[in-house]
């Protein structure tokens, strides 16, 4: 079992790795996009109105926010595929696992939040973007670690892996209870519906993909509808998909859509994410622009925030023996890894998109900015650090 869970997150980093690198492509080729002649494409792409209506229930919304409710509520379903694998049979089924990348998110998500508001605390619109460099991109992080080769200890990208996922967790959290709009009970009580019915073909074992489907799209539509954020469905359905299959075959359901679903996510909804949101457009983009407390709260969140949150409760929590450093790690590349954890790109964009751009308010300042400074200067250091620390033969403390 132990030996099948290591092949599992082997496959995992694989692709994450090189999803990571097409994420790098897709970004960069967006904000070549947004600043040549192909800016008034890109953005009447963005823009086009998608409209889909069944009966008197209307979904209407520009392109852009399909992506980002549409198929981000994918990825957040394999987020909560992998994080439901992982607490009954993977990594972080044993409690040892579980601590330090736990303490470290924690502490990885209060301090850049701490230091956003330090600089945003009197603006009252600027403060709503508290949580953007809270979150981490495993993704990128994992793309980045992939440049060190065969040097990087499994350890270190299990260490990593388990951090963004509880990372990802908290993300869940703040999302669902602070960036969302006027609540619809209504619409509420269609996605209660859902659960009792989730919960009796959960307890049947029915392994068919079909009906889960189903009640998935009726929970996202409703969801949508209530102001909650319509990828929070995809979190919940996930926990409802059974890990064991009772049929002869012994095909896990959860783990064969979390194998089918994780190249389409790494190789093409969050590429497509990326290129939708990182388009900035530098025309008369100045010093006002570029120093301005929220892209400069951002990008100071995500590059000293993670590295002093995560190393920093991580450190204490060694320190009073209530966790251990895992093997194949030192103090230099646990902190390495804190500053890859840094690169907060998808999911600082896509809590970006809530704060900021689905207000409406014309504002002063592009909050992008600072994700991509940040992200880019946690991925150069921490890939320095780690670089240095991998360098040693043995893995004693530095």
């Amino acid at each position: 079992m132990q030996k099948q869970n290591h092949s599992i997150i082997k496959t995992f980093i694989q692709l994450e790795s090189a999803g990571g690198i097409l994420l790098f492509f897709s970004a960069f080729f967006a904000i070549v996009c947004a600043n040549s002649f192909l800016s008034v494409y890109y953005e009447l792409l963005l823009s086009t109105p998608v409209e889909v209506r069944v009966g008197v229930i209307e979904i209407a919304k520009p392109l852009l926010l399909w992506i980002n409710d549409g198929l981000m509520a994918v990825f957040f379903f394999l987020v909560g595929l992998e994080l439901k694998r992982e607490l009954i049979e993977g990594e972080l089924s044993d409690k040892r696992n579980i601590i330090l990348p736990g303490v470290g998110a924690v502490g990885g998500m209060l301090m850049p939040a701490m230091i956003y508001l330090y600089f945003n605390a009197n603006d009252t619109i600027a403060i709503k973007g508290w949580a953007i460099p809270a979150a981490t991109d495993i993704a990128f992080a994992l793309g980045v670690l992939t440049l060190l080769g065969s040097r990087v200890p499994i350890t270190i990208k299990i260490f990593l892996t388990s951090l963004a996922i509880f990372d990802d967790i908290g993300a869940i959290i703040v999302i669902a209870l602070f960036y969302t709009s006027k609540i619809s009970f209504i619409a509420l009580i269609i996605v209660a519906l859902c659960i009792p019915v989730l919960t009796f073909l959960n307890k049947r074992n029915v392994t068919s993909k079909s009906p889960y489907i189903l009640m998935g799209i009726i929970m996202w539509v409703a969801t949508l509808k209530s102001g909650v954020h319509a990828t929070l469905a995809g979190v919940i359905l996930a926990m409802f998909i059974p890990i064991q299959s009772m049929s002869d075959q012994g095909v896990s359901p959860l783990k064969s859509m979390e194998h089918d679903l994780h190249p389409i996510v790494a190789f093409f909804i969050l590429p497509v994410f990326a290129f939708s949101n990182a388009g900035i457009s530098f025309s008369g983009v100045g010093v006002e622009q570029i120093c301005h407390s929220v892209p400069i709260g951002i990008a100071l969140g995500l590059f000293f925030g993670k590295q002093i949150g995560i190393f920093g409760v991580c450190w204490v929590f060694i320190k009073l023996k209530i966790a251990n450093l895992p093997n194949g790690m030192n103090w230099l590349s646990l902190y390495g890894t804190a500053a890859l954890c840094g690169i907060g790109f998808t999911m600082s964009l896509f809590v970006g998109s809530l704060a900021f751009e689905e207000t409406g308010v014309n504002l002063l300042f592009d909050e992008r900015l600072g994700i991509i400074l940040g992200s880019f200067a946690s991925g150069a250091v921490g890939y320095f650090i780690l670089s240095i620390a991998l360098r040693s033969k043995t893995y004693d403390d530095l």
